[in-house]
């Protein structure tokens, strides 16, 4: 059967029509990469696939790892990440998967095994478009930045790390925002207050409409997306069921579009009421230092 591509938004999204995702072929996997590279977002109705098959499809793509700090009390299956909305867990707040891993996501592929009739959306964003329509002088402040991420809403703000603020796709080269309001923490290089006014602007400029696409499930869809370039919200709009089995594929290396041009902030001068601001960025950086005379 050929295959019907339904571009959905200016900016991102796909919906596909034809392949059998349950044995695809190394064409159809093939195909499957260049269309991810240029929609960031694919969506497969009316698929039919087992947790082995939604294993083996994810292989496909790279190394399958486990939720870092999520338990799966809802199925035992290998590489399978579950949420039921049910019992919480509806990510409706902006993010890019585990980025406060130095190794994040590449993808993640997404199979809703059931969904209400109503509500329940995914939205997301290209982060290469918000990135594009900044201004030149905000471009480039934002490619001379870093900023700290860390897991406090999986309740491990101990896991931290830090990434550039512009990053640079691997494969397009296309250069694309990387922050965003469920794991972003602090812009390293600058004092909290100024980090606060600029992490939240960008925040809020990445969920402009424009940027966006915005999908209604139904079940059995499989979705597959660009974690290097995107960002995705649930709407909890919905009462009854709504579960999702997910696989993510580890192992991304997130390359800066340029270094940081300054040294990171912590305020300096005795402790005060105020250094609570520069805490957790300087609990980041002695831990580095310790690793680094401990390996030295």
């Amino acid at each position: 059967m050929s295959w019907q591509i339904k571009q959905l938004a200016g900016s991102l999204g796909a919906e596909i029509q034809g392949p059998n995702l349950s044995s695809p072929n190394d064409d159809d996997i093939s195909k499957i990469k260049s269309l991810l590279l240029e929609h960031k977002v694919l969506f497969f109705p009316g698929q039919s696939i087992s947790q082995e098959q939604h294993v083996s499809l994810g292989e496909h793509f790279g190394q399958i790892e486990d939720h870092p700090n999520l338990k799966n009390p809802f199925t035992d299956y290998p590489g399978i990440f579950e949420l039921a909305a049910t019992h919480g867990g509806v990510a409706d707040e902006w993010h890019t998967d585990i980025t406060f891993d130095p190794s994040p996501s590449i993808m993640s592929v997404l199979h809703m095994v059931k969904c209400p009739e109503v509500g329940g959306d995914t939205m997301w964003c290209s982060l290469a478009q918000a990135y594009d329509e900044l201004s030149e002088p905000m471009q480039e402040m934002c490619q001379s930045l870093s900023a700290l991420h860390d897991a406090l809403p999986h309740n491990r703000p101990d896991k931290m790390t830090i990434h550039p603020v512009v990053r640079v796709h691997p494969e397009t080269g296309a250069k694309a925002l990387y922050v965003n309001e469920h794991f972003t923490r602090r812009i390293v290089e600058l004092n909290a207050t100024e980090s606060d006014a600029l992490l939240n602007y960008l925040t809020s400029w990445v969920k402009n409409p424009r940027f966006t696409v915005r999908y209604s499930w139904t079940p059995g869809t499989v979705a597959m997306w660009d974690n290097r370039c995107t960002q995705h919200f649930v709407l909890n709009d919905f009462s009854g069921e709504r579960i999702i089995q997910r696989v993510t594929i580890m192992g991304d290396e997130v390359k800066a579009a340029r270094e940081p041009r300054w040294a990171p902030y912590v305020r300096p001068g005795s402790l005060s009421a105020t250094s609570r601001h520069d805490r957790q960025l300087a609990l980041y950086l002695k831990q580095k230092s310790d690793l680094k005379q401990k390996s030295a």
